[in-house]
């Protein structure tokens, strides 16, 4: 994924991405609406259920102003699945080079998830990603660890989605950092409120995270 891509101009001006896991189809049309009344555009299911790819195509289908990708891509098949599905963008925990390559034969956008140096070296200069998910980012240590691992390759400008730990009270310190393009946010609708179907909490939340970060 680069910046100049379509998702990494929106990624630049959203600077938020809820991260979203999903146990029914049938709660992702309301959960998109209700986050797109509160301001938040960008979405993120992981693949941690079966629900997520099936949500994903009503998501596409049903509200087509979000931008919708899929997170938790472990393997080449699930590439495809992704693909085939109509995500927006892809998103990984770790780095995995054939993921990588498979995602990009396939033209999806992709954020392989980076710890270290030799992640960022792996994903940037083998991979050709630009931006890329910086994950666990709080117990990895925070700013001070991404600013020391991104410096050897500040000349490539590389930006950072800061995923864990990242939440409504550190949200804009991580954002004022140059090396952060926009953040990942678990806190806006989480597993247990999407089941209950508050889609009122949802749009809330999501309205005080815009009104927070303007």
């Amino acid at each position: 994924m680069t910046l100049e891509s379509t998702v990494g101009i929106q990624l630049a001006e959203s600077r938020l991405i809820a991260v979203l896991v999903i146990d029914e189809e049938s709660d992702a049309v309301p959960l998109a609406r209700a986050l797109l009344r509160g301001g938040v555009n960008i979405m993120e299911l992981t693949l941690r259920t079966p629900a997520a790819i099936g949500a994903l195509r009503r998501i596409r289908e049903e509200v087509p102003e979000m931008t919708a990708g899929i997170g938790t891509i472990l393997t080449g098949t699930q590439v495809n699945e992704v693909v085939d599905a109509g995500a927006h963008f892809g998103v990984a925990p770790a780095v995995n080079l054939d993921v990588m390559r498979q995602a990009k034969e396939k033209g999806l956008p992709f954020a392989p998830g980076i710890m270290t140096p030799t992640d960022i070296d792996q994903s940037m200069i083998e991979a050709d990603c630009q931006i890329l998910k910086y994950f666990p980012a709080e117990s990895s240590g925070g700013l001070p660890h991404l600013n020391n691992i991104a410096a050897p390759f500040a000349h490539l400008s590389p930006k950072f989605i800061p995923l864990g730990g990242v939440n409504l009270e550190n949200v804009n310190t991580y954002l004022e950092n140059p090396h952060v393009i926009a953040v990942g946010g678990s806190w806006l609708a989480p597993r247990q409120v999407i089941a209950a179907q508050d889609w009122q909490t949802i749009e809330k939340n999501a309205a005080v995270a815009r009104e927070r970060i303007g």
